[in-house]
C-alpha cells in the first residue's frame, strides 16, 4: 500500500515538473499561440463556409480563412507600426519643450518643433556622422535584425497555429479533457472564459477603440493637427481609460489651438470631442457587445490591461485581462462548488431527519 502511494507521488510530481517546463518551453510564443487560439475560433464560422463552397476541402478552406486573416492584418500592423514610430517622436517633441504650455501648442499647430537635422554635405561631416553616431546605429540595426528574425518566427508559430486549431481544435479539445486532471464540467467553463476574453478583446473592445480612434483621427486631419495620424489611433486607446477616456487627448489639444490663438479650430474640436468623439463609446459599445463583450468591470479591464502592460511588456495588454478572467471565473467555479456542496449536505440532514422522525418511538402504528 504504502509503495503504491510513494509512486501515486511521483508521477505527480513529475507531472508538475513537466508541466512548469513545457510552460517555460512555450512562453516566449505565448502570445503567437493565444492569439492562434482566439483566431480559430473566429474564424471558425467562415471556415464553415469556405468548406461548402469547395465541397468539403477543409484543408483548402481553413488556408483561405487565414488568408483573409492576413489580409486584414497586414495594414492593422502597418498602422501600429507606424503609431509606435510617431509616439516616439512626439514624446521627443514633447521632452524639448520646457513648458506645459509649450508642449501644448507644438501638439497642436507643430510650433516649437525642433529643425529638421541636415544631411551632410561633403565628405569631412559625412565621417564626422558615422564617427560620432556609428556604434549607436549598428546597435540599432542588430536590435531591429532581432526583433524581426522574432517577429517572423511568432508569426509563422501564429499561422501554423491557428490553422492547426481550425482543422484539429476539436480532436485537441477532446484530448484535453480526457487527461486534464480539472473535472469536465469546469474545464468547460475556463474554455468559455478564455474565448470571451478574445471575443471581448478583440470584437467589443478592439472595434470600440478603433472606431473612436479613427473618428479622432478625421476630425484631427481636418483641423490640421501636425501629428493626426498618431494622435487619432492614441485617442482611441485612451478610450479604455475610465472617467477621462478620449477627452484625455481631445481636451488638451483643444487647449492647444486656444493658447496659440486658433479660438475656431478649438471650439470646433470641443464640440466634435464631446458630440462625437465621446459619444462613439455610448453608441456603438453595445452593438459590438453583441459580437463579443467581455463580463468585467470597466475599471477592472482598465487595471487589467495597464498593469497587464507594466508587468509583462506590451503583450501584457491581453495576458492581463485574460489571467484576471480566468481568476474570476476560477472564484465563480470555487463558489458554484461549495454551493453545491451545501445544497447536498442541507439536502442529506433532512432526510436523515425525516427518517428519523418517521421511526421515532412516539409515533404509534396504526391498530389493526
Amino acid at each position: 500500500m504504502n509503495g503504491s502511494n510513494s509512486s501515486t507521488s511521483v508521477l505527480q510530481w513529475t507531472i508538475v515538473a513537466l508541466t512548469a517546463a513545457a510552460m517555460y518551453v512555450c512562453w516566449p510564443l505565448w502570445p503567437a499561440l493565444v492569439l492562434a487560439a482566439w483566431t480559430a475560433a473566429l474564424a471558425r464560422p467562415l471556415l464553415v463556409r469556405f468548406e461548402r463552397v469547395l465541397k468539403g476541402r477543409r484543408r483548402a478552406a481553413a488556408v483561405l480563412s487565414l488568408l483573409l486573416f492576413l489580409v486584414l492584418a497586414l495594414p492593422l500592423v502597418a498602422i501600429v507600426l507606424g503609431v509606435v514610430s510617431g509616439a516616439q517622436q512626439l514624446a521627443h517633441l514633447i521632452a524639448q519643450q520646457s513648458s506645459a504650455q509649450g508642449a501644448l501648442a507644438s501638439i497642436a499647430t507643430g510650433t516649437g518643433a525642433s529643425p529638421t537635422p541636415r544631411l551632410p554635405n561633403d565628405v569631412a561631416s559625412a565621417l564626422e556622422l558615422v564617427r560620432r553616431y556609428g556604434a549607436q546605429s549598428a546597435n540599432f540595426l542588430q536590435n531591429i535584425a532581432g526583433a524581426a528574425a522574432s517577429g517572423v518566427i511568432a508569426l509563422f508559430i501564429y499561422f501554423a497555429g491557428a490553422h492547426a486549431f481550425l482543422l484539429h481544435g476539436s480532436s485537441l479539445w477532446v484530448w484535453v479533457r480526457r487527461h486534464s486532471p480539472i473535472e469536465a464540467g469546469h474545464l468547460e467553463r475556463y474554455s468559455a472564459a478564455f474565448h470571451e476574453t478574445g471575443r471581448g478583446l478583440l470584437v467589443g473592445v478592439g472595434l470600440t477603440s478603433a472606431t473612436q480612434g479613427a473618428v479622432a483621427t478625421l476630425a484631427y486631419l481636418a483641423l490640421g493637427v501636425p501629428s493626426w495620424w498618431v494622435l487619432g489611433p492614441i485617442t482611441g486607446l485612451a478610450s479604455m481609460i475610465p472617467v477621462v477616456g478620449s477627452g484625455l487627448v481631445w481636451a488638451p489639444l483643444t487647449f492647444g489651438f486656444f493658447l496659440t490663438g486658433h479660438t475656431i479650430k478649438g471650439s470646433v474640436l470641443a464640440v466634435l470631442g464631446f458630440a462625437v468623439i465621446s459619444s462613439v463609446d455610448n453608441l456603438l459599445r453595445p452593438v459590438f457587445a453583441h459580437f463579443g463583450s467581455l463580463r468585467m468591470p470597466t475599471f477592472l479591464l482598465f487595471v487589467s490591461l495597464f498593469g497587464g502592460m507594466a508587468a509583462f511588456g506590451a503583450w501584457g495588454a491581453i495576458l492581463g485581462p485574460l489571467i484576471v478572467r480566468l481568476w474570476i471565473e476560477a472564484l465563480a467555479v470555487q463558489s458554484d462548488a461549495l454551493r453545491a456542496t451545501s445544497a447536498s449536505a442541507a439536502n442529506s440532514s433532512s432526510a436523515f431527519v425525516k427518517c428519523v422522525e418517521g421511526s421515532g418511538p412516539d409515533r404509534a402504528k396504526p391498530q389493526a
